[in-house]
C-alpha cells in the first residue's frame, strides 16, 4: 500500500508530489507529459510558451517552492499596458487617456472615461481587499477576494458600453475565460490590479520557461510519476483509498492511505465516485472556458516594437493578448540578440471561436492579425505551434463565494487541490497542493507516532 496517490500533474499536483517526496507516493498523469496548462519549449536563450506565464513574488508559496526546487524566476520587464485598437499600436502613457489617442467616437471616448474611472476607484478598493494581513491564513484572504464586488457581474458594474468601449475593456477581463457578462465585477477588478499595479500579485517569469520548473520537479521523482495513466474511479474506504486507471491498454488498481486529487474540478468530481455529496455537488458548479494559444518563434535581427514590452491587450482580434515571452531574456542581453518569442492568447470567448478549428488554420487566423498590427511579422516567423486547452481556467461567477467553504471543508482521506480553488492561478495551485501535502504529512507522522505507541504498548504487556 502506498503512502499517497496523486492525481494530476499540474502545478498543484507536482506541489504536492514535491512536499510528499519523501514517502512513498505515485503520481498518476492522464497525459503523455507533465505540466498541466503549464507549457513551454527552449529554443536556445529563448523559449516558446502556451501555458501559465506569471508567477508570484517573495513571500508567497511559489517563492518557496521556486526556492526549494533551485528554480530562478525575475520580475516580469517591460510594458504591461501595451494595446493595439483600430490601426493604433500603443505603448506606453496613462491608461486612463488611452481613449484620446485610438481613433473611436465622441460617445465611445466619454463612455470610457466614466467607465475608466470606476475602475480605477474599484482598483484602489480591491489592492486593500486583497491586501494580506499579519498572520493571515490564505484561505481567509481567498474568501475576502471572491466576496469582493460578487454581488454583480463586471458589465453589470460598468453598465451597458459603445463597442469600442466595451472592446477595451473586454481583453483584460476575459483573461480567465470568463466574459464581462458572466464574471463577477470584483474578479474584472482584480485583473486591472494585476495590470495596473505591477508589483502586485502574479509579477515574475521562470528564467528558462515555465516548464523548467515542472519538468525539474518530476526529473527528480523519477519512476514515482507515471505517464498515460488515465484515472477512472477513486474509492474511498474506512481506512485507505482505492485508485483504478487504465495505462497502456491496461486496467490497473492501486491502494494507499491518502490520495490528492490535482485534477480540474468537473474531473474530480467523476472520478471521486463516494465523495461527500456536498463537495462534489460544489465541484459540478465551478465553471470553466477554453484557452486557445500559439507560440511564435522569428529570426529578425533589428529591433522590434516589442522589445521593451512584456502585454499587448488587442481588442477585436482573434486573441486578447500578445505576450512577449523572449522578454526577460532580451532585458538581459548587453547586444539584441536575433529573433523573438511570441505567444497569443484566446481564453473563453475567442477561444471557444477557434477551438474546432486545425492548428494550421489558427497559426493563419492569428498570423493575419499579426501582420496587421506588426507589418511584415509573417515573413520572419520560423516557428509557429498551436495549443488546445479545453478546460482552461475556472473563471468567478456570482455565487461562487459561497461554494468556497465547502469546497475547502474536510473530505476524509481525498484532498482537493487545483488552481479552481482560488483566484490567483499559479499561486493558488501551488498553495492548495501545499496545503494538502501538509495535511496529508500531518495525518502520516500521527500515524507513524500511533504505530510506534502501539509496538511499544504490545512490548510492555508481552514482559
Amino acid at each position: 500500500m502506498k503512502d499517497v496517490i496523486i492525481i494530476g500533474s499540474g502545478l498543484a499536483g507536482l506541489s504536492a508530489a514535491w512536499r510528499l517526496k519523501h514517502h512513498d507516493i505515485l503520481l498518476l498523469e492522464s497525459d503523455d507529459r507533465v505540466g498541466g496548462r503549464v507549457r513551454s519549449e527552449r529554443r536556445g536563450d529563448y523559449w516558446l510558451n502556451w501555458g501559465g506565464h506569471l508567477y508570484a513574488g517573495p513571500g508567497s508559496a511559489t517563492d518557496e517552492l521556486f526556492k526549494s526546487v533551485g528554480t530562478t524566476a525575475l520580475p516580469v520587464p517591460g510594458i504591461l499596458s501595451a494595446m493595439s485598437l483600430n490601426g493604433k499600436l500603443l505603448l506606453g502613457g496613462r491608461v486612463e487617456l488611452y481613449p484620446f489617442r485610438v481613433p473611436m467616437s465622441w460617445k465611445s471616448r466619454f463612455a470610457m472615461m466614466l467607465a475608466g474611472a470606476k475602475v480605477r476607484a474599484a482598483v484602489i478598493k480591491y489592492s486593500k481587499v486583497a491586501k494580506k494581513r499579519p498572520a493571515e491564513d490564505y484561505r481567509v484572504q481567498q474568501q475576502r477576494v471572491l466576496e469582493f464586488m460578487s454581488d454583480r457581474t463586471f458589465a453589470e458594474f460598468t453598465g451597458e458600453l459603445p463597442p469600442d468601449a466595451d472592446a477595451i475593456f473586454r481583453p483584460t477581463v476575459s483573461r480567465s475565460t470568463g466574459s464581462p457578462e458572466t464574471m463577477t465585477a470584483g474578479s474584472g477588478i482584480g485583473y486591472f490590479n494585476l495590470i495596473w499595479n505591477k508589483s502586485e500579485g502574479l509579477s515574475r517569469n521562470i528564467l528558462g520557461g515555465p516548464s523548467t520548473l515542472t519538468n525539474t520537479i518530476a526529473t527528480t521523482l523519477g519512476e514515482r510519476v507515471q505517464l498515460n495513466a488515465k484515472v477512472f474511479e477513486v474509492f474511498q474506504k474506512e481506512d485507505s483509498v482505492v485508485v483504478r486507471y487504465n495505462q497502456d491498454g491496461v486496467e490497473r488498481e492501486e491502494e494507499a492511505r491518502y490520495a490528492v486529487l490535482a485534477t480540474p474540478a468537473p474531473i474530480t468530481k467523476k472520478i471521486a465516485v463516494n465523495m461527500d455529496p456536498e463537495i462534489s455537488n460544489a465541484l459540478g458548479k465551478i465553471k470553466y472556458g477554453p484557452h486557445v494559444s500559439a507560440a511564435f518563434l522569428t529570426n529578425e535581427t533589428g529591433p522590434q516594437v516589442w522589445d521593451d514590452v512584456y502585454a499587448f491587450a488587442t481588442p477585436k482580434r482573434s486573441f486578447d493578448i500578445i505576450l512577449h515571452q523572449s522578454n526577460l531574456a532580451r532585458s538581459m542581453e548587453t547586444e539584441r540578440q536575433r529573433g523573438s518569442s511570441l505567444m497569443t492568447f484566446s481564453p473563453g470567448e475567442s477561444g471557444r471561436r477557434l477551438i474546432d478549428k486545425s492548428d494550421e488554420e489558427i497559426i493563419q487566423i492569428y498570423l493575419k492579425d499579426l501582420n496587421e498590427i506588426f507589418p511584415g511579422f509573417s515573413d520572419n516567423v520560423v516557428e509557429a505551434h498551436v495549443n488546445k486547452f479545453p478546460l482552461g481556467s475556472a473563471y468567478v461567477f456570482p455565487g461562487r463565494e459561497k461554494l468556497q467553504p465547502l469546497l475547502t471543508k474536510s473530505a476524509g482521506r481525498l484532498f482537493l487541490a487545483g488552481d479552481y480553488l482560488g483566484t490567483y492561478y499559479t499561486e493558488t495551485a501551488i498553495q492548495t497542493g501545499f496545503t494538502a501535502a501538509q495535511n496529508v504529512n500531518s495525518l502520516l507522522e500521527f500515524g507513524v507516532v500511533e504505530s510506534q505507541k502501539e509496538k511499544k504498548f504490545k512490548a510492555v504487556a508481552s514482559n
